[in-house]
């Protein structure tokens, strides 16, 4: 009998940030950084590999700019949502596609082994698949911080993430050909913690694990905008840090 995945993240939880930040997309000027960065590095990577997909899925990308892409380029293309049913932890209910695209979505899933294989197994033979989503090495102010205000009884608060060397072992495992795991550091200057809460909301990189901790009570939202203003800089800014991971290959 295969072994259960941990239950980290919340399903139902992972659904609402999902769809929060569907609705905040809509707002006049809103944080896109992310899924800006991943669009257009697929569509780099795509180009350098002279990889023109005619039939494509493309997972999780709800600005629809890398769908729009693809069917200029002449492809067939299926969108799915994490949040409207899709599961990247189960079969897939269609197959046979000649290149995949997971966008920002796996950083959140229990089972990622699972969901790799599932790719693979959805690809046409030679099919490729990029997936990129949040890694090691994100947020690391904000972990800081979110320490400083739990004081001796630190919660969970922040995502456990992938770093680069342990998505290459999972390529492997999930039996993707050419395997690559690389990943590229986007930095994002705010003012006020507020604003860099704001843009995780935005762009659904909330806090969904299944336990999420105790709620930050007046003293400890203090000590995290003194722990923020401590990590300002001579123009009261601070560098936070997004690590995008991707991970790329075929199906063998």
């Amino acid at each position: 009998m295969a072994d259960t995945p941990p239950t980290i993240f919340s399903r139902p939880r992972r659904i609402a940030a999902r769809n929060r930040a569907r609705v905040l997309q809509q707002r006049p000027d809103p944080a896109r950084f992310i899924s800006d960065d991943i669009v257009e590095d697929m569509i780099e990577r795509l180009a350098f590999l002279r990889h023109a997909p005619k039939r494509a899925l493309v997972i999780g990308e709800w600005t629809g700019k890398l769908a729009e892409v693809l069917r200029d380029q002449g492809a067939e293309v299926i969108r799915a949502e994490p949040s409207e049913g899709f599961d990247e932890e189960q079969p897939f209910p269609v197959g046979g596609f000649d290149f995949i695209a997971s966008a920002a979505t796996l950083d959140t899933v229990n089972d990622l082994p699972g969901a790799l294989i599932h790719i693979r197994r959805a690809l046409a033979p030679g099919g490729r698949a990029i997936a990129s989503f949040a890694g090691a090495g994100s947020l690391p102010v904000l972990r800081q911080i979110m320490l400083e205000a739990d004081g001796e009884r630190p919660a969970a608060r922040v995502h456990p993430l992938v770093d680069a060397r342990a998505g290459a072992q999972l390529l492997q495992r999930a039996g993707w050909a050419e395997p690559v795991a690389d990943s590229r550091a986007l930095t994002v200057a705010y003012r006020s913690l507020r604003q860099l809460a704001a843009d995780l909301r935005t762009q659904g990189l909330g806090n969904v694990l299944a336990w999420r901790g105790p709620s930050l009570d007046k003293a400890a939202l203090e000590r995290a905008l003194a722990a923020f203003a401590k990590e300002a800089d001579e123009r009261g800014r601070v560098v936070e840090t997004f690590e995008i991971l991707t991970l790329s290959g075929r199906h063998p």
